[in-house]
């Protein structure tokens, strides 16, 4: 039987102490909600990680919202004291981009944007190994596009977590079109590693889960919108008629309404399509600075462990 290949053997690591050390690690660029979910998720599986975020101030802030979100999975019964100290101790956290040098594997999960995602991958161009593989979570971006900002095409690849991501066990993998089967072996062992199961997407825009899901959170919005039924009608219906976890609006609301918005103005743009095109409901709610979830009101109310807040109360 052909011996099952780990991380280390895909690196070109031997099984040295230092080697462990410098490849048991990851580092996370950005730790808004998809990095700290992403941060979250590798380091239970016991890899250390390196969460970068741009400013002390916002780092503070995403620090107190991981230990929060850890309470409440405690509280659920779904973690343990011990388990939330284990993940803790190894994420470290930094506003420095030079730390990066040494890393074998960087994950972005900085905003949606081109002129975001381009620019930052130039950098850790300069700052990196050239054997460095740079991974890009990003849902409507086109690696290939991504890449070319790089000297490194061949290492460039797409890994599309799904929020919340510890409790998701998908993850897309996208590769570029001068991405190395290196590579993709490389990003279908870290999701084996971290427990994710792992569908390959062509280059498309939205790939499969975004490009699917998109359309149905529109409808949901427009349903809304033309009087159909209420919000909370709409969410039951899809709940229990087609056993969702969430109904599309609340879907939309813990994804962020802003980030929902920014995906199918971008899908609406890349494809013509009119069925991405945002619903105007969805504009008025952002605009009005009701982002969801993460304001404590979208679609619905929201408490600060995250609870729906009944309107009768």
């Amino acid at each position: 039987m052909a011996k099952e290949e780990t991380l280390r053997d895909l690196l070109g690591e031997t099984p040295t102490k230092e080697s462990e050390e410098s490849l048991d690690r990851i580092a996370v660029i950005g730790a808004g909600q998809m990095g700290m979910g992403i941060a979250h998720a590798v380091s239970a599986k016991g890899i250390e990680v390196l969460l970068l975020e741009q400013t002390e101030t916002t780092l503070k802030k995403r620090q107190a919202r991981l230990e929060q979100i850890l309470d409440a999975e405690i509280a659920r019964w779904g973690l343990t004291d011990s388990d939330k100290r284990a993940i803790l101790s190894r994420i470290s956290w930094s506003t420095d981009l030079s730390e990066t040098e040494g890393y074998k594997i960087i994950i972005e999960a900085v905003p949606d944007k081109m002129s975001i995602v381009g620019p930052l991958f130039q950098r850790l161009d300069a700052l990196t190994s050239p054997d460095t593989v740079f991974v890009t979570n990003t849902s409507t971006l086109s690696v290939t596009e991504i890449a070319a900002c790089t000297n490194r095409p061949k290492k460039i690849i797409g890994m599309h977590f799904l929020h919340p991501v510890p409790k998701r066990p998908l993850v897309e993998i996208i590769r570029g079109l001068k991405t190395s089967d290196d590579t993709v072996r490389i990003a279908k062992c870290l999701a084996k590693d971290i427990g994710k199961h792992v569908v390959e997407a062509y280059e498309s825009p939205g790939f499969v889960t975004t490009r699917i899901i998109l359309p149905m959170l529109n409808e949901a919005m427009y349903a809304l919108m033309e009087g159909v039924a209420t919000a909370e009608g709409i969410d039951i219906a899809l709940r229990y008629g087609y056993d969702f976890v969430y109904g599309p609006l609340e879907m939309a609301d813990r994804m962020g309404l802003d980030q929902v918005w920014e995906w199918m103005d971008q899908m609406f743009h890349e494809t013509g399509e009119m069925k991405f095109r945002p619903c105007p409901i969805l504009r008025k709610l952002v605009r009005a600075g009701h982002l969801g979830f993460k304001t404590g009101q979208g679609f619905f109310k929201y408490d600060d462990r995250g609870r729906r807040i009944d309107p009768a109360e």
